[in-house]
């Protein structure tokens, strides 16, 4: 019980409980002793986390601590999030995507054992990739994981329309943020951080990016600093330089859209063949846009058993609701012949569905798709004898 895991602490509370119900009080005011004994260790030891984030200068924040704001219209320029207030739960993403990402958590867990040999953890990131693919959400993951709070910036609020002014608040938002143990994270990046050489942009804009470079400079000593950006081609080059880790988020594979299905998917239990349906139905889609095809899914299951859609029809809802979203080549396989669809999903070349699958799916038995498949072969094979 000197450093009990939960499971472990569990199975002790158990044992504890069954003495008490057996009447071996003494007995179990032991284990209750043993339990208040071990939970007061755990409360002065500290942990890797609290030992590296005595590295971080800077004072402490509270929920009462005032956050700048511009002179001119009194707004608010970042928003304080708890560790608290975050969700714990890992962001999906592809097993290198993920390794990468515990590199980055493992660095600052280990920062006793880096600055041995005069090594620092990263403290510049920028994520980039296209909207929906989980970014902001990873950036507040990692710092539920570091436990420090995080300063949230949309930088396009920081744009005034006062000369000066945009400069100004950027200066005052960076002298905040490093007084502070805290992450900085800079959302919508490429607000501020355009090519200084964009002939559509006034001088302003310039000077602009210049304090922005100039702050970052500064603040790569202090603190943790994460941007993000959903157009990295729009950002300075001198912009990529100030950070130490580039991390490009993909669009998800099959497993991990699959992942992502089952993960918003309850309290709804759908069978792996919709599953996998979804996922494969989804091939380029984002995470957000997999989220919000499952919430279709869970309405549908919901109406009258008499009234409620097959998941065909689910889908087909969904893609008219959602063109843009969808690839164009599964679009055109949903809504036209289904022995076409059927094949598709027969034949491909990762994910190969049974006869059992695409029955499930197609609400039919798979000896009916079978023969729908029978048939338009046959008829393939007359068609290719009747050219001969």
């Amino acid at each position: 019980m000197a450093d009990p895991s939960a499971a472990l602490r569990k199975q002790v509370e158990r044992l504890r409980d069954a003495l008490t119900k057996d009447g071996e009080e003494k007995q179990a005011a032991s284990l209750t002793g043993i339990l208040k004994a071990a939970e007061r260790l755990k409360e002065i030891t500290p942990s890797r986390i609290e030992r590296s984030r005595a590295y971080l200068s800077g004072e402490t924040l509270g929920r009462n601590t005032p956050v700048p704001v511009d002179r001119e219209t009194a707004a608010p320029l970042a928003e304080i999030i708890f560790p608290g207030e975050i969700d714990g739960t890992a962001p999906l993403f592809n097993a290198t995507v993920s390794q990468a990402i515990g590199t980055i958590v493992d660095e600052w867990t280990n920062f006793e054992a880096l600055a041995t040999v005069d090594i620092l953890p990263a403290k510049t990131c920028l994520i980039y990739g296209q909207p929906g693919t989980g970014k902001t959400r990873l950036a507040f993951w990692i710092a539920r994981k570091l436990d420090l709070p995080v300063i949230l910036v949309k930088l396009d609020g920081l744009v005034s329309s006062f000369l000066g002014t945009t400069a100004r608040n950027i200066g005052n938002l960076f002298t905040f943020v490093n007084r502070y143990r805290c992450i900085l994270l800079l959302d919508e990046f490429d607000a501020i951080a355009k090519v200084r050489d964009d002939p559509q942009e006034v001088g302003e804009i310039k000077r602009v990016v210049n304090a922005l470079l100039q702050n970052l400079d500064v603040r790569q000593n202090i603190g943790f600093t994460i941007g993000i950006t959903n157009h990295p081609k729009l950002l300075d080059p001198a912009v990529w330089r100030r950070f130490e880790i580039q991390l490009e988020i993909p669009t998800p594979d099959f497993e991990v859209r699959k992942a992502i299905a089952a993960h918003f998917m309850p309290p709804v239990k759908a069978p792996d063949s919709h599953l996998r349906m979804i996922a494969w139905f989804t091939e380029g889609s984002t995470g957000a846009e997999i989220e919000s095809l499952v919430r279709t899914y869970k309405k549908a299951t919901t109406v009258r058993e008499e009234d409620r859609p097959g998941l065909l029809d689910t889908l087909r809802q969904f893609a008219t609701l959602n063109a843009a979203r969808i690839q164009s080549e599964r679009r055109a396989l949903l809504f036209g012949e289904p022995v076409h669809l059927f094949r598709a999903m027969r034949d491909d070349p990762i994910q190969g569905f049974s006869m059992a699958d695409i029955g499930d799916i197609a609400g039919k038995d798979k000896s009916t798709v079978s023969r729908w498949l029978g048939r338009q072969a046959n008829a393939a094979d007359d068609k290719e004898v009747t050219h001969g």
